[in-house]
């Protein structure tokens, strides 16, 4: 095949990202949370019509997908790789600083989500005690969850099996924008973030990527990983 023509499906997406309002849209749409053309638009800063033209844009890019839920239509991102490149164009945005000082709001630099896994201080350091156990190793193909590892959080109560069979990439280090270092991406990460809302360690803020950390879910991350979150 031409090379040019090769280049030409990373150009669109790369043109589709790059305008404003699009842009805008994407990062919203970062905490996992469905929206309506109506709340896309004012976030955006454009008409409906407009918005409507973007959102276009973007779900033809498979950027975007769509729900029809009676009259409404929520758009949502395709999917954790969509993410993935949104904090990676974050990190690149930020440019290269020494010594780096993160600009990111404490309030998301501790704790947030990224699309469906845990980022921030917080997914940071959890990658690096789980990494410490001997529960994750670098593998040829990303993270490995090690045998150790499966028993630990099996131990906890996720599905580590049912994890392994989704239609997803198990397990990669995810570049976090604030810290500038990786977290844990894909659907282990997802699984870690969903066991950890469902026993309230951390609750989500409506309308936000933020992450609250709660007294039960400090007592808990340090017994269980021997993390001491502040």
């Amino acid at each position: 095949m031409d090379a040019n023509r090769l280049d030409e499906a990373p150009a669109r997406i790369a043109a589709a990202i790059g305008e404003p309002a699009r842009a805008r849209m994407l990062y919203c749409l970062m905490d996992n949370r469905a929206r309506t053309g109506t709340e896309l638009a004012a976030i955006a800063e454009v008409s409906a019509s407009t918005a409507s033209a973007h959102l276009h844009r973007l779900e033809t890019e498979h950027l975007v997908k769509v729900q029809a839920q009676g009259k409404h239509r929520y758009y949502s991102l395709s999917g954790a790789e969509v993410a993935a490149v949104l904090e990676s164009l974050s990190v690149l945005a930020g440019g290269a600083r020494k010594p780096f000082v993160p600009g990111t709001p404490h309030y998301l630099r501790a704790a947030r989500t990224c699309y469906d896994h845990m980022a921030g201080a917080l997914g940071v350091q959890l990658r690096d005690r789980l990494c410490a156990l001997g529960w994750l190793a670098e593998g040829s193909d990303g993270i490995e969850l090690t045998p150790q590892g499966m028993r630990a959080l099996e131990s906890l109560g996720i599905d580590v099996h049912g994890t392994r069979a989704l239609r997803r990439r198990f397990a990669f280090a995810c570049l976090d924008w604030s810290e500038r270092r990786s977290h844990l991406g894909g659907a282990l990460g997802a699984a870690l973030l969903a066991h950890a809302l469902k026993k309230r360690w951390v609750t989500q803020e409506l309308d936000s990527r933020a992450l609250i950390v709660t007294s039960l879910g400090r007592r808990e991350m340090h017994a269980r990983f021997g993390l001491d979150v502040r």
